[in-house]
């Protein structure tokens, strides 16, 4: 009992004063242990390798590069992606394999980066009072409760509390996307295609694609909004940024070789 009291302390007064950074990174490493022992992690060496490898070339370039980044490819055919506290980012492989190149999966990656590197989720936090924030994060993360909310904390949808933002967060971390490839030496049209093609997915199986715009609230509006992002950038900056490259399209290959996604645990 003494391990899971220790982060419910430590949240209730980081919320009282502020969560540091060094606070911050200690309450990603709870909720991604947590994570980690209950969602199905793709643990082909090579496909971590290069998502890593990818995640580190963009978030090594945005102010938080001292964070220790850990990216991972969920094992589940739901479309979704998400990032908790410090550097923890999560992509489901159903999404990775509705990518064509490797800049929207790099569009994907700096949304992500974005959320962590502007600390939406700290900042929830720090709005959360009392009673709120002590049942919310001690499911989260700690194995105390069995209850629908404790799963609803780590599902295999990646619908965390952790992932839930609001629309101007999302228009926060789609605009840190478009910097965060251009700065990684990436073209940003990546994020736009990649908006395009799960709208226009929802428009034919809604379900397939449910998750994401659960936790991704917006639709063609943010397309708009990174266009106008990508246009402050003058065309010939952008003209030599890279679109794809062989690695990725090895990447892609490994992960639909792999035996099918189990089915979602029953919650």
């Amino acid at each position: 009992m003494k391990r899971i009291f220790i982060p419910f302390a430590l949240i209730i007064g980081a919320t009282a004063c502020g969560i540091s950074t060094q606070q911050e990174v200690q309450m990603g490493q709870e909720e991604a242990a947590q994570i980690n022992q209950q969602l199905p992690l793709v643990r082909d060496a090579e496909i971590n390798r290069y998502i890593n490898l990818l995640g580190d070339q963009i978030a090594s370039r945005t102010s938080r590069a001292d964070l220790d980044w850990r990216f991972y490819v969920v094992d589940a055919a739901e479309v979704n992606a998400f990032a908790v506290p410090g550097g923890y980012v999560y992509v489901n492989r159903g999404l990775v394999e509705r990518t064509d190149r490797m800049d929207e999966l790099a569009g994907v990656l700096g949304h992500e980066i974005g959320h962590v590197v502007l600390r939406h989720t700290v900042k929830q936090m720090e709005k959360m009072q009392g009673a709120n924030i002590g049942v919310t994060l001690a499911c989260v993360l700690t194995n105390v409760c069995n209850s629908g909310l404790a799963q609803a904390g780590i599902n295999i949808a990646g619908t965390a509390v952790f992932a839930k933002f609001s629309r101007g967060d999302e228009a926060e971390a789609d605009a840190q996307a478009v910097k965060n490839t251009v700065a990684a030496g990436i073209d940003p049209h990546g994020v736009i295609t990649m908006f395009e093609k799960l709208i226009a997915e929802r428009k034919s199986r809604p379900d397939a694609v449910s998750a994401f715009f659960a936790t991704h609230p917006g639709e063609e509006d943010r397309i708009v909004a990174a266009q106008a992002e990508i246009n402050k950038y003058p065309a010939s900056s952008l003209r030599n940024l890279t679109t794809n490259t062989t690695n990725y399209n090895s990447f892609r290959a490994r992960i639909r070789s792999l035996p099918p996604s189990p089915p979602p645990r029953a919650q």
